[in-house]
């Protein structure tokens, strides 16, 4: 369901852009107890503020986009790295013809953060209740609530990717890989959440996939080292060819079984309010961020 309230939304949607620096500020202040520094960013979380702001957000939106990323991904690293979709893409989840659907099948749009409905089984599914809750996220702006401005540009849009999940398997990892200027400094992996993510953990591994004493405080921290996933250093290959030519972005990538499939760029990350834990992981990452090394 949407998440915010309406007087709030209205206030933030018709505010001038040039409040939208003290409104970040106080949003900022508010989340952290202390002061955004957007004439001098140094910390990740206040870098992200000021790309929310100041990068070519209009260039960025055909890579946040994650239909149209799907040409750039497939002629960067190639189309065999891409989940695919099922039938159309549709304006409307009233439009979703279910009955010419497999019985397992996942629907996302193409707009935002978190917006997933994943389908085990079609024939205990409630239709009617689908329909509303994927049509309230087409009405979730993000260049709104959190003023992240690269998804202004994107036509939100409904699309339905193949279940990639395997019979006995109640998880899939999610490999999310920072980058800064076309080099992978770190990521993080998240596991035993796919299907409650009130349950999922988090852990942050460096380049090589040792783990770092870093998670964030809003998931369970990953506190043990896990096994490096197969084929895990075409994982940062592709990271690393995705994420040329841009000062930071998130690659998001699954590994199933050896086999790596594609999930999103992010250049955003939680709208900029993650909180590290210890929070001098904020001012580590930051510093890898040079904001005039790319896009």
């Amino acid at each position: 369901m949407i998440r915010y309230s309406g007087a709030k939304y209205l206030i933030k949607k018709y505010m001038p852009g040039f409040l939208y620096p003290s409104l970040l500020k106080h949003q900022y202040n508010i989340a952290f107890g202390k002061r955004c520094n957007l004439k001098n960013p140094c910390t990740f979380t206040e870098k992200t503020q000021w790309a929310k702001l100041y990068r070519d957000n209009k260039r960025l939106s055909e890579y946040a986009d994650k239909i149209s990323v799907r040409e750039y991904v497939g002629s960067t690293v190639g189309s065999e790295y891409l989940i695919p979709i099922i039938g159309s893409v549709y304006k409307s989840a009233d439009e979703i013809e279910f009955d010419k659907l497999p019985n397992q099948f996942v629907i996302k749009t193409n707009h935002g953060c978190g917006f997933n409905y994943i389908v085990k089984d079609k024939t205990k599914e409630d239709y009617d209740y689908i329909k509303k809750t994927v049509n309230q996220w087409l009405k979730y702006d993000s260049s709104v609530i959190s003023l992240e401005q690269q998804y202004k540009y994107i036509e939100p849009r409904i699309y339905i990717e193949k279940y990639m999940i395997s019979e006995g398997i109640n998880d899939l990892p999610d490999y999310k890989f920072f980058c800064f200027d076309g080099k992978v400094f770190c990521s993080y992996t998240m596991m035993d959440y796919t299907f409650n993510h009130k349950e999922g953990k988090l852990g942050f591994f460096d380049r090589a996939y040792n783990l770092m004493p870093y998670h964030r405080a809003d998931y369970k921290p990953i506190t043990t080292q896990l096994p490096k996933p197969e084929n895990y250093e075409k994982m940062v290959e592709i990271a690393e060819r995705l994420s040329k030519g841009f000062s930071h972005v998130r690659i998001d990538l699954y590994n199933i079984k050896g086999n790596i499939f594609f999930g999103e760029m992010t250049f955003t990350t939680n709208g900029g309010f993650c909180h590290f834990v210890p929070e001098e992981f904020d001012r580590i990452l930051g510093n890898q961020w040079d904001l005039k090394a790319g896009i």
